[in-house]
């Protein structure tokens, strides 16, 4: 670890024992509130709390790299749904997403090049982020595990105007 990192996580320490003195609010349910469980990219842009106004205790939050439907994605999905009582599921993708600038086959050769092993699971890369949203409904909605498949939507967040539009 570097001395960095070490310095940041302590400050980021600071900032929990203030959330919990100050800013910490005990009673949020566990099932949400709303109902909804939002999937969407692991990219550092996109505030979900703020962009959608949720608090805590309102929404399951999902996150990955690229906000792909996989197999652990659909089954944090079906345990929100089936345990929590979600019914409602937007999937948030980004226009300028890094996941659209590789290709599966040339992060495993990178990764296999420098490890020497090749990993058992794929980057789930794509090309046009529109299309993945649509992919990622398609998949949901298809999916034999979910109880609310006809409340899934996905949506497209501009990261440079801060704008959320709904992909048909």
């Amino acid at each position: 670890m570097t001395q960095g990192l070490s310095i940041q996580t302590d400050l980021l320490l600071a900032n929990a024992r203030h959330y919990q003195a100050r800013l910490f609010r005990p009673g949020a349910p566990r099932k949400p509130r709303t109902g909804l469980a939002v999937l969407t990219c692991m990219d550092a842009r996109i505030n979900v709390y703020a962009l959608l106004g949720l608090s805590e205790g309102d929404a399951h939050i999902v996150r990955n790299a690229g906000g792909v439907v996989t197999e652990d994605v659909i089954r944090s999905l079906t345990i929100s749904q089936r345990l929590l009582n979600t019914t409602d599921v937007m999937i948030i993708m980004h226009a300028a997403c890094g996941l659209r600038e590789i290709t599966d086959e040339q992060f495993t050769a990178e990764i296999e090049a420098d490890v020497g092993l090749r990993p058992t699971w794929r980057a789930e890369t794509f090309h046009d982020s529109t299309s993945e949203a649509r992919h990622g409904v398609a998949r949901l909605r298809s999916s034999p595990f979910l109880h609310h498949a006809t409340g899934v939507r996905g949506f497209l967040f501009d990261e440079t105007t801060g704008a959320l539009r709904e992909v048909g």
